[in-house]
């Protein structure tokens, strides 16, 4: 065993000449960031955001989505964003399982293209697998926030991997990984198209054939724990270090630029939403506090690691405002947007902020940073020379994210409605976890409402009534609970 242990190191050392320990240390580190993101950030923000009938199953689907992509994503999913170009949007499909595949020096192949250099890190592919897997979860995560509240959780099993397999990888491959988009010379550093304007608008897409919550739901839906809210926004603002910290593929400048850049917009972002709400509404709302930590996060997630900080504060100001006023003022004025059910505003915070982003990168991207990150030669914001041709490139861009978004998803749930119903049945929606689940987040009665036996099985009330006694006398300590 010794010998043969000893023959095998030779043929593969572990550390081969062609790996950048700090590369592969901070890559790792990057995806584990944005893992907890996902895992447990988004899934206590869900399960904290909504109300308390709805806590276990908007924790759940986020948790669904983000196991269920990984397999997907190893088994086909990673080389179809980042693997050979199959199509000038799609690369081909191929599994990433064998350790000839992900012990050798990760590659891009499709990257090169004239006088375009193939994408090459100083790490093993299984890296560059585990990092682009975390930011593929995230986006269907994301994407969840807006069909949380009435969505069957058998038709989100069967959504996931087909959104994964037919919408996402497209837009990675066509932006990322070699694609037409990649070649033309769109920016976008760190998924402000690829992640965020896909999934606002494949979930308001979502949500429109989904259908709507209840009545009662979409007139009150408070969430049932803003403390907890908090800290899943804290774990989301922190973990986008390695969100943004990661892009470069490499411990470079350009990381650290990013990393900076990304707290300074989500800072002035906050601030804005907040001095908004106050000035607007007469006081700060703790909800929209977080709404603008995300718009923050989500603008400068394009341009990053490419802007000037001072540009940051200038994207902070724009992500906290416009975005504000779409889901503030326009969402009550557009029909469109007042009838499509989007429960979390994904559509504000992600598409309308991913949106703005891009463009804002387009004018303020410095060519020095560019030739640092992009192997793409020649880009340059506006403002630097690039001139209004590298803006209508931005908006050609998010065109076709948003268009191939729009047709995909529409066709996956349509296809997918077919076997099951997009949405709960009535008297699901009525009860939430417990119908949906079997299981409710908190051992109490709350919402505001009273203890109704005909809404739940008899059985089960009747067992939990011999544990705990009844509700009368659970709640006869003089407590209100108003959740």
């Amino acid at each position: 065993m010794m010998a043969a242990s000893g023959a095998y190191a030779a043929q593969l050392p572990a550390v081969p000449e062609w790996l950048n320990k700090g590369d592969n240390a901070w890559q790792l580190t990057a995806a584990t960031l944005v893992g907890i993101q996902s895992m447990p950030g988004l899934v206590v923000l869900y399960g904290s955001i909504v109300k308390k009938k709805w806590a276990v199953n908007s924790a759940f689907m986020a948790l669904y989505a983000y196991a269920s992509s990984l397999l997907v994503w190893v088994l086909a999913g990673f080389r179809m964003a980042f693997g050979e170009r199959l199509l000038p949007f799609w690369g081909k499909a191929g599994v990433a399982l064998s350790q000839g595949y992900l012990v050798r020096r990760a590659s891009l192949s499709a990257t090169a293209h004239g006088a375009t250099p193939r994408t090459e890190p100083l790490y093993p592919e299984a890296t560059l697998v585990l990092f682009q897997f975390e930011f593929a979860a995230i986006t269907l995560v994301l994407l969840a926030g807006s069909v949380l509240g009435r969505m069957n959780i058998k038709a989100w099993m069967a959504f996931t991997p087909l959104w994964l397999l037919f919408s996402y990888t497209v837009g990675a491959f066509s932006i990322w990984g070699g694609g037409f988009l990649y070649h033309w010379g769109v920016i976008d550093y760190s998924g402000g198209y690829v992640i965020h304007l896909s999934s606002g608008i494949a979930g308001f897409t979502a949500a429109y054939w989904v259908g709507p919550r209840l009545k009662s739901d979409r007139e009150r839906f408070s969430p049932n724990n803003i403390l907890l809210m908090i800290a899943g926004g804290g774990l989301l603002w922190m973990g986008w270090a390695g969100f943004n910290g990661g892009a470069p593929y490499a411990a470079n400048i350009a990381a650290s630029v990013a990393v900076l850049n990304t707290n300074v917009s989500a800072a002035t972002s906050l601030l804005t939403w907040t001095c908004l709400d106050v000035i607007f509404f007469g006081k700060p709302s703790v909800i929209g506090a977080v709404q603008g930590m995300m718009t923050g996060l989500v603008c400068i997630t394009p341009g990053a690691g490419l802007v000037q900080t001072w540009a940051a504060v200038i994207m902070g100001v724009f992500a906290g405002s416009v975005p504000w006023f779409t889901m503030m003022i326009l969402h009550k004025k557009v029909a469109l947007l007042t009838r499509v059910d989007d429960t979390l505003g994904v559509f504000h915070t992600h598409a309308v902020a991913g949106l703005l982003g891009g463009v804002l990168t387009g004018l303020l991207a410095t060519p020095e940073l560019l030739e640092i990150e992009s192997p793409v030669p020649g880009l340059r914001g506006a403002f630097y020379g690039g001139g209004i041709r590298q803006v209508g490139k931005q908006l050609a861009g998010a065109a076709f994210v948003v268009a191939w978004n729009v047709v995909v998803t529409s066709l996956i749930l349509l296809a997918i409605g077919l076997l099951v119903p997009l949405r709960m049945p009535e008297d699901q929606l009525m009860i939430g976890d417990d119908a949906a689940h079997g299981e409710e987040a908190y051992a109490l009665w709350g919402d505001g409402e009273k203890f109704d036996a005909t809404r739940h099985d008899a059985v089960r009330v009747a067992g939990v009534m011999d544990r705990e006694g009844s509700a009368e006398q659970r709640l006869s300590g003089g407590v209100t609970i108003q959740l």
